[in-house]
């Protein structure tokens, strides 16, 4: 009897309280069931550092990766319809470090060193790379609409000699992967004319592994070309993409100029116009979603512990009690391929959830296995009941938050104005055609109001 008042309420929490939000509740889970669980089984020192606050109450983000003189700097310019500071554009590789563009009541540069420190941005963890990466990391603050709903980080042009990818000072790569991680939109930027996808580029896209919905591939500069050009140039950059992102799925991909000057071929206007809409909205929606991103998120760091939780354990218990650790450490190492298979079959895993076998091994390389922990049953069923019924109670709440408040979008910036007119003109028709001509748009069609005269000529010199 009254067996219903023991049932949890969707969005409560043991205690029997009501989480206000989303976000709290997120937060809230991580602390009380998975991040117990990480700290266990050394999850910070192998993936990914622990998560804060600021982690789960942050905007959205998005991540600008790219070649350099690809536009990434022009784009975001384009977005905001203003200049950032720090911000530097040219041919040349103008941008050397990475650049956080935030909003702020006050227009000014943070610099690394001083932003890892600020409880209140999600970058307290990149300290870990050091002073060479601090150095070339800035986040540039200013009062934009844009940045009110959505935050951008600009990255250094990605270059093409083996000098430059190793003199960087700090693991590029890894710091790629950081970001990856934590944005909510990663645009790749590629030049209509630089398809090219050098060494360290391809190493790039390969860190961002595992982020597959969260990549958009960006074809800038495309009316600098015209159809026919541009037809092939898209033809070999799905190609070359085909060579880097091993899945049998076609990646979406924007063609489009996306700078505040006329088009150079317009004879695809209508095209990039299209694709601008597309690429416009699907930024605009990150607000919206925010929040059942993160979720997500969280889903999957909780299984990747587990999952490494299974494997530090096997290990341990594989270890001898006295002699021959070393020795039977090296066997361990050389087996990691077969023990995620046994793991695979005890737990019914699956072979997408393990971390990369030659990653795993090279980092177990400096640990002890003697001193890993065994296998805490409680932590994992704790987790297992997270997966199961808390998230779900989440999910629920993330609908109900979407039934009382307007969809939030970003607004501001490119973002205005930015749906088609009520007559379906698009930009450069109907009435705004001839917007980007030099000349008067009544020239181009003299030719066909000229016709001869049904009335003599009158001389009027004599």
């Amino acid at each position: 009897m009254f067996s219903w008042v023991k049932q949890e309420q969707a969005g409560r929490n043991k205690d029997g309280e009501m989480y206000q939000t989303v976000t709290e509740g997120l937060q809230t889970l991580y602390h009380k069931k998975l991040l117990p669980l990480e700290e266990t089984y050394l999850f910070h020192d192998f993936h990914s550092p622990a998560l804060e606050g600021a982690d789960f109450q942050s905007k959205p983000m998005v991540l600008l990766v790219g070649q350099y003189s690809t536009g990434k700097t022009t784009f975001i310019r384009y977005l905001l319809e203003q200049d950032f500071p720090g911000m530097r554009i040219g041919p040349e590789p103008t941008t050397d470090g990475f650049i956080a563009v935030m909003y702020g009541e006050n227009e000014g540069v943070v610099p690394g060193n001083a932003l890892v420190v600020d409880p209140k941005k999600p970058f307290r963890k990149l300290n870990a790379f050091g002073n060479s990466f601090l150095n070339r990391f800035i986040c540039s603050q200013m009062p934009n609409q844009v940045l009110q709903s959505i935050s951008i980080i600009d990255t250094p042009g990605i270059l093409s000699g083996e000098k430059q990818r190793i003199s960087r000072g700090y693991d590029f790569a890894e710091v790629l992967r950081w970001f990856g991680e934590r944005v909510d939109r990663i645009i790749l930027l590629f030049d209509a004319h630089k398809l090219d996808i050098s060494d360290e580029f391809s190493e790039a896209i390969k860190a961002l592994k595992g982020q597959d919905d969260k990549i958009r591939v960006v074809l800038n500069k495309a009316d600098q070309v015209d159809t026919q050009q541009l037809m092939r140039v898209y033809g070999a950059l799905m190609w070359s993409l085909g060579k880097v992102i091993n899945t049998p799925e076609v990646v979406r991909v924007y063609l489009g100029s996306f700078w505040a000057k006329p088009l150079q071929n317009t004879e695809n206007r209508r095209l990039f116009e299209a694709e601008s809409q597309d690429l416009f909205r699907d930024i605009q929606s990150l607000p919206r979603n925010a929040a059942l991103r993160k979720l997500n998120d969280l889903i999957k760091r909780a299984r990747l512990a587990k999952v490494h939780a299974y494997i530090i354990s096997y290990l341990k218990k594989e270890m001898p009690t006295l002699f021959g650790r070393e020795k039977k450490k090296e066997e361990l190492l050389i087996r990691l391929p077969e023990i995620y298979t046994i793991l695979q079959r005890e737990h019914h895993i699956s072979p997408g959830d393990f971390p990369s076998v030659t990653k795993m091994q090279d980092m177990l390389q400096h640990y002890d296995f003697s001193k890993f922990p065994s296998l805490k049953i409680k932590l994992i069923e704790s987790v297992d009941k997270m997966l199961a019924t808390k998230i779900a109670g989440l999910m629920s709440m993330i609908r109900e938050e979407e039934s009382k408040q307007p969809p939030a979008m970003v607004s501001g910036g490119a973002f205005e104005g930015s749906q088609d007119g009520p007559f379906g003109h698009g930009y450069g028709e109907g009435i705004s055609a001839g917007a980007d001509a030099e000349d008067w748009i009544i020239n181009h069609t003299q030719a066909y109001l000229r016709f001869p005269s049904p009335y003599p000529v009158i001389s009027l010199d004599k």
